[in-house]
């Protein structure tokens, strides 16, 4: 009976180590804790409650020109009679 005893209060012990070494989460954290969603900030806030833009914080995405491009954007998912030409095979 007190082997029972000691193993199971050591059990609740090493549980609680375990479980205060997860990952700390907005529901498992106190009630003011806001975890976020990975995001870098664009800017700063003023002190007058404002919020700044900063340009260079802004993502820059560099899209290069598809006007005279040979390929379409949609691939069909249904491509049984597709004709395919073996590069490989070309002597």
């Amino acid at each position: 009976m007190a082997l029972g005893l000691l193993l199971g209060i050591a059990r609740a012990y090493r549980r609680k180590r375990t479980s205060s070494l997860n990952i700390l989460t907005s529901k498992t954290g106190p009630r003011d804790y806001y975890k976020g969603k990975n995001c870098k900030p664009t800017g700063f806030h003023t002190r007058k409650g404002g919020y700044v833009v900063v340009q260079e914080k802004l993502p820059n995405y560099v899209v290069p020109d598809l006007t005279d491009f040979k390929l379409k954007p949609y691939v069909s998912q249904c491509a049984i009679n597709a004709n395919t030409t073996d590069a490989g095979a070309g002597k």
